[in-house]
């Protein structure tokens, strides 16, 4: 047989996409890190609203992304790219940003709670309409196996350096301009502008690339096979937005069983996130360690990102991820000696986990597009809609695991000037939530990716030159 020869997507294709990781790594890690002691602390809004004020923007992400995901796919349909909405998203997102950290002085606490709330579901909204288009961006811009590795690589590269920057650039931002209400807003206009540069970069830099060409090639809009292909797909969507997504769940056993074990390992993600400030304050007793251990976690990515694109190039993307995801599983597991000597040594099996954490990002996003494309590139939005809504779940449940085990251990809460003793069982659970548990959830999703067949078979060296 004679070597494929693949086309590679444009260096500014692939720094336009990896651009846009600045705005859905800053939305999901900043209102994460800053936007509950916000509510509780400085608008005194009570902390069971404040818990609503959180979820239910969650809970609204969760309802309307399959949604999104249709209007992509009808997008895509009639005009050839998703870039349209991905715009619409960006340029609104500003504004509820803004509006979360903008609640007026001298609002009661419920009346703050509230505008907060509307601000928050309106950037969620936006978000969104960036998000979903995005997710399902690689399967239009080629169909070269090896090249949607290398652009999801580049894409959670750049992932990591933003979660880094926003994540402690952020609340520096708001410290360094005194705190308070004013704090607040400053930052928020500061990293609202950032955002909105990432996302219409990644507009600006995809253009008008349209859908790949049956050689991996972009070549621009190919309308008619969407229009011919995707009429089951318009049906689906003509009786209800969502069941476009279910129905793939429903049909495609690669499809089902990847979003499974990524909802899975999410959900270990937002766990170990979650009780890591339980980590840094009582079981190492300072306060400050967040910021390294989350250096930690996230930093590695930077670093190894090219090295797991080799890898995988080499064995395949399914048994990459499946390394990736036993080397997290194992670091996770040496983080349970914290029970009888924490100390300085867990930064390293930390940094371990933050290895195979860089797998567990790049891989599945790598792969749901060679999932989209055998699948038929028309139900694309659909299924990436149902695939961040299954992502926002995942790392939602992970604050209210960590929580559930705190009341379950007798926890004692606090102000944020006192640091209370906490019993043996709290201490042991903490321990766990950042430990056992997450790597009890990662070793599951490894029992389900065993059902996993890839669609696209890897090529071998000899077929691919890049």
């Amino acid at each position: 047989m004679a070597p494929t020869v693949s086309v590679r997507i444009p260096r500014r294709a692939v720094a336009g996409y990896a651009a846009g990781s600045v705005g859905t790594g800053g939305f999901g890690t900043l209102p994460g890190l800053v936007l509950a002691y916000y509510l509780t602390d400085t608008l005194a809004v009570p902390a069971l609203l404040a818990s609503l004020v959180v979820i239910v923007p969650k809970v609204w992400d969760v309802l309307i992304d399959p949604a999104v995901g249709a209007l992509s796919d009808r997008e895509v349909r009639s005009r050839g790219t998703r870039t349209r909405l991905m715009a619409l998203g960006a340029i609104t997102l500003p504004v509820g940003f803004i509006g979360m950290f903008a609640a007026p002085i001298g609002l009661s606490p419920v009346l703050a709670g509230v505008w907060v709330l509307v601000f928050f579901v309106l950037a969620t909204s936006s978000f969104s309409l960036f998000q979903v288009p995005y997710i399902a961006l690689p399967a239009d811009l080629t169909s070269d196996y090896a090249e949607r590795t290398r652009l999801t690589a580049w894409r959670i590269a750049v992932l990591a350096l933003a979660i880094l920057l926003v994540g402690a650039g952020g609340p520096a931002l708001r410290d360094a301009a005194g705190g308070g209400s004013g704090g607040y807003l400053l930052m928020g206009i500061v990293i609202a502008v950032l955002l909105l540069g990432g996302m219409l970069g990644t507009v600006l830099g995809v253009g008008r690339r349209g859908v790949a060409g049956p050689a991996g090639d972009a070549a621009g809009p190919v309308r008619d096979r969407y229009e011919n292909a995707g009429r089951a797909s318009k049906t689906f969507i003509k009786i209800g937005e969502y069941r476009a997504g279910l129905a793939a769940l429903r049909e495609l056993p690669a499809y089902r069983v990847l979003l499974t074990a990524f909802v899975l390992q999410a959900l270990a993600t937002g766990v170990m996130l979650a009780a890591a400030q339980y980590v840094a304050t009582y079981t190492l007793a300072d306060q400050a360690a967040l910021t390294f251990l989350f250096a930690a976690l996230v930093g590695p990515a930077l670093l190894v990102m090219p090295l797991w694109t080799r890898y995988a190039a080499r064995t395949g993307k399914a048994p990459a991820l499946t390394m990736a995801s036993v080397l997290f599983g194992v670091a996770c597991l040496a983080l349970v000696a914290m029970v009888w000597a924490p100390g300085w040594w867990v930064y390293l099996p930390v940094a371990l986990a933050g290895v195979g954490y860089a797998g567990m990002q790049l891989f599945p996003l790598a792969m749901l597009p060679d999932v989209i494309s055998a699948a038929g590139r028309e139900r694309g939005g659909a299924m990436s809609g149902l695939w961040t809504a299954g992502e926002t779940a995942g790392l939602a449940l992970g604050p209210a695991v960590v929580l559930l085990l705190l009341a379950a251990g007798g926890f004692r809460s606090s102000t944020g000037d006192v640091i209370l003793a906490q019993p043996d069982s709290a201490h042991l659970l903490i321990v766990l939530a950042f430990s056992l548990i997450p790597a009890a959830l990662v070793g599951a999703s490894l029992l389900v990716l065993r059902a996993y067949r890839d669609p696209i078979p890897s090529p071998t060296t000899a077929e691919v030159t890049t």
